[in-house]
């Protein structure tokens, strides 16, 4: 079953009408017009498509970044990665589905990747809880990073997440001490860190996975401290005020690259990732092992001075000068 979006409509109605011809001709008296009247949609299709994902606005790509087609982290790990081997457990109290990962090929290197995993249906959801880890899913990825720089082994995370789970059992179980000791820890590992956000980048949940010596972001992903509908919810006491919350966070791709909060933007297929897994895969791989070469050159104690420093040089203030007495 196909999902359009609400700003798709216009998309979505010329490919209905050239479905539509190309099944049932015979009801059409277009004649030998038939293929020219054909060609004249799918150019009309080509067209609004540029039109309308050449200007998108900030909650639009945050309605792409969710969009239930769009690739998830085992589908770039199947895609773009070989020989991928699982890992699962904390050692402390279960395993957290929410978060995969293990051993993996990336083309000649070997490396250990990780990431937030959501379900394509609502079994699927309720095993994974929506994308949204425990405290036990923080512990498992910090156990494998461990490995990593155990056996000298980069590490690539891919964050797809609304944000960790908020829930009793994990206050419980301690989801901020979980959060904190990763980013901690993700800070101080010898081995290149490369993080890439794959759709929705939320709140700590996000930076439990992001603290990397390069930082991607696919096109139409985002990332922030908090949702559009959370931050609407807060500042104007209407989530549906979600549109403008998404234009004043400074949320998207290109609002992050300019302030330096991401090194890179992973170009997307017209259309968004979901139109195209294999070249999306392929453009990451690509962005993947351009940057892990380039930081494989670097010593450790090189890439731990330029990660400390990258963390240290974000933020951007005004400082009032205090008025003349």
């Amino acid at each position: 079953m196909k999902h359009h979006l609400d700003f798709e409509k216009p998309i979505a109605e010329l490919q209905r009408k050239l479905e539509d011809l190309r099944r049932h001709p015979e009801t059409h008296s277009l004649g030998f017009r038939l293929e020219e009247e054909i060609q004249q949609i799918e150019k009309k299709i080509e067209e609004e498509r540029k039109r309308i994902f050449s200007d998108l606005t900030p909650w639009q790509r945050v309605q792409l970044a969710r969009h239930p087609k769009r690739p998830f982290t085992l589908d770039y790990v199947r895609t773009a990665f070989q020989d991928y081997s699982e890992l699962h457990g904390d050692r402390l109290f279960g395993d957290d589905q929410a978060i995969t990962g293990g051993f993996a090929q990336l083309e000649d290197h070997k490396v250990i990747v990780i990431g937030t995993q959501k379900g394509r249906d609502t079994k699927e959801n309720i095993r994974r809880n929506f994308g949204s880890a425990h405290p036990e899913g923080y512990r498992k990825a910090l156990r494998l990073m461990r490995l990593a720089n155990k056996f000298g082994l980069p590490i690539i995370t891919l964050i797809d997440t609304a944000g960790a789970y908020p829930g009793i059992g994990a206050e419980e179980r301690h989801i901020a001490e979980a959060i904190a000791v990763n980013l901690r820890e993700m800070m101080l590992f010898e081995v290149p860190i490369i993080a890439a956000v794959i759709g929705e980048g939320g709140s700590g949940g996000a930076l439990g996975l992001g603290v990397a010596d390069r930082v991607l972001i696919l096109e139409n992903a985002y990332y922030s401290v908090i949702s559009p509908e959370g931050c609407a919810a807060i500042l104007w006491k209407d989530r549906t005020a979600a549109s403008k919350a998404a234009e004043a966070l400074k949320i998207t791709a290109k609002d992050l690259f300019e302030l330096g909060l991401v090194d890179e933007i992973v170009p997307e297929p017209l259309g968004g990732a979901h139109n195209d897994l294999a070249v999306t895969a392929q453009t990451l791989k690509q962005r993947l092992l351009e940057h892990l070469e380039q930081l494989e050159k670097l010593t450790a104690s090189e890439r731990l001075r330029s990660r400390y420093a990258k963390f240290r040089a974000y933020g951007q203030y005004i400082e009032k000068q205090p008025t003349p007495a």
